[in-house]
């Protein structure tokens, strides 16, 4: 166990701690929101190592307790102390379990919020529909595990369901536990809209990239295309009567951010902001891992071709991740958002460089 004066100094986290609230204290400081921000998650995140550290040591003095209360009391009274000791030893494990997955994002990205993007793939309908299955799974990932999300920008699809879809998604280390769902996700089912009952094979893209701020990402103004235009589908009397979507180009680079969710031109012009922002720093981590030779391996083309994991739902009923080579039959489960077994196996098997 790692304790005060060891790898990990409590003492030490706490004087942080200390210093950054009392800096929450100064004038002006909620001026910055971004600031204000940064400095929130990291206290949240030196809370966490300390409170962590101190409950699994707190667990493991209590399971010592309870193996020398074994071998001092009666034959007659074990069963109700190995009962609290099997409790404390699971919460035990659990908690060390938590710890080393998040001791494995040591990336500063790891830390950051996510822009979160679905597309559907070709595929019409079927595609749409899945793209959508594909929202509803997420999103029940994201409230099981206390992620916060809101949309940025949603183009439904020609009959039901979802052509694109990007979500800003906030929460402690919400980039190191969902990096891993970047790629291709692929359904192999009996289609509910083919009358002969075929099966098909539909895609959906995910693209997750880590939220950047200012200091991090310069963009000089004289790069940038402006564009508005009226925005399409639901969203309220807004819609269809003012230029109030936004699409930004960023011309050295030809990327392209848009957002039309928000109520007002300059509300939708940050959100798009925000997006390119995030696009061109992922292609600054991308750039920079391409560069290690050691995890030249670990790169995962995203393409229609290359699909990361398979949910099939006929003629059997299996998801498989064709990174890790983790299969779960439990389909349902997994479509009602149980990924934690995915995410989990793909981290303790790719750590930091995933």
């Amino acid at each position: 166990m790692i304790i005060s004066g060891g790898i990990f100094d409590i003492e030490q986290y706490e004087e942080a701690i200390l210093k950054l609230e009392q800096k929450t204290l100064e004038e002006g400081f909620y001026s910055d929101r971004e600031g204000t921000e940064k400095v929130f998650s990291e206290i949240t995140q030196k809370k966490y190592w300390v409170n962590s550290i101190k409950n699994a040591s707190q667990l493991k003095d209590d399971i010592e307790a309870f193996f020398e209360m074994l071998q001092d009391e009666e034959e007659g009274s074990h069963s109700e102390i190995i009962e609290e000791l099997s409790e404390n030893f699971e919460n035990f494990l659990k908690l060390v379990d938590d710890m080393e997955l998040k001791g494995m994002l040591s990336n500063p990205e790891d830390t950051k919020n996510v822009i979160f993007t679905i597309h559907s793939g070709s595929g019409g309908t079927e595609a749409q529909d899945w793209a959508n299955m594909i929202l509803r799974m997420y999103t029940r990932y994201f409230d099981a595990n206390g992620f916060k999300y809101s949309e940025i920008e949603f183009l439904p699809g020609d009959l039901i369901g979802v052509k694109t879809v990007t979500l800003e998604v906030t929460g402690e280390y919400a980039y190191g536990f969902l990096k891993s769902e970047t790629g291709v996700h692929r359904l192999i089912r009996i289609s509910p809209f083919d009358s002969a009952h075929k099966r098909h094979t539909s895609f959906a893209s995910v693209y997750v990239m880590p939220e950047v701020d200012d200091i991090e990402i310069v963009i000089d103004q004289k790069d940038l295309r402006i564009d508005t235009y009226r925005a399409s589908g639901a969203g309220g009397q807004h819609v269809n009567k003012t230029d109030s979507a936004v699409r930004i180009t960023h011309v050295p680079s030809g990327l392209v951010a848009q957002s039309q969710s928000q109520r007002s031109q300059m509300l939708n012009k940050e959100a798009a902001m925000k997006m390119l922002k995030a696009r061109l720093y992922q292609e600054k981590l991308e750039e920079e891992k391409a560069k290690l030779s050691e995890i030249e391996d670990n790169k995962k083309e995203i393409s229609w071709g290359s699909q990361i994991r398979t949910y099939t739902f006929h003629p059997y009923n299996l998801v498989k991740d064709h990174r890790t080579n983790l299969e779960v039959g439990n389909v349902q489960a997994v479509m009602d958002g149980d990924l934690d077994k995915f995410i989990k196996t793909y981290l303790l098997k790719f750590g930091s460089f995933g």
